[in-house]
């Protein structure tokens, strides 16, 4: 999948997920198609004990695929392989105009650092060199890469659309 990615990635309860969102909106009301890619580190189980779809994956099913009339959700599980890399998990997303990848931090992907003062966490670009932008609440000084109000969406999309279309 050839699409533009770009990363949103910052230190747990930072607001990765409220910014990701919003960029979201702010995206696709400018008329783009826009697909998410979230990693955690919990297990990620969307179904129920008991459904057919639980059962079919209990029974040994790489994956299953539950489709229904708003929507479908592909189940695949990894069982003894490794979790995929990112590229891997792009392969299988429909085609779309920009892919927001909320996590991954270790990718090497261009990315938005989300920073809060309250936190008071080290800021991650300081070891991550794919980190192009910093989103904060706060004045940030002394930074090689531009600096955004948390708040101006309209400011980080336009930066986001700019890097990757430059």
């Amino acid at each position: 999948m050839s699409v533009p990615v770009f990363g949103v990635v910052g230190w747990k309860d930072s607001g990765k997920t409220t910014l990701t969102e919003r960029l979201v909106s702010e995206f696709t009301a400018r008329g783009f198609t826009v697909s998410v890619v979230k990693h955690t580190h919990h297990n990620v189980d969307l179904d129920r004990s008991g459904t057919d779809s639980f059962r079919h994956r209990a029974a040994g099913a790489q994956e299953v695929m539950l489709a229904g009339g708003s929507r479908f959700a592909l189940m695949h599980e990894y069982r003894d392989q490794p979790e995929f890399e990112l590229d891997e998990l792009l392969s299988r997303m429909a085609p779309c105009d920009l892919v927001l990848v909320e996590g991954f931090k270790k990718t090497p992907i261009p990315k938005l650092e989300v920073h809060r003062e309250e936190r008071q966490m080290s800021l991650l670009l300081e070891t991550d060199s794919s980190i192009v932008a910093v989103a904060s609440d706060c004045e940030l000084f002394g930074l090689d890469i531009p600096v955004f109000d948390l708040n101006d969406i309209t400011s980080i999309a336009d930066h986001i659309w700019n890097h990757l279309h430059a």
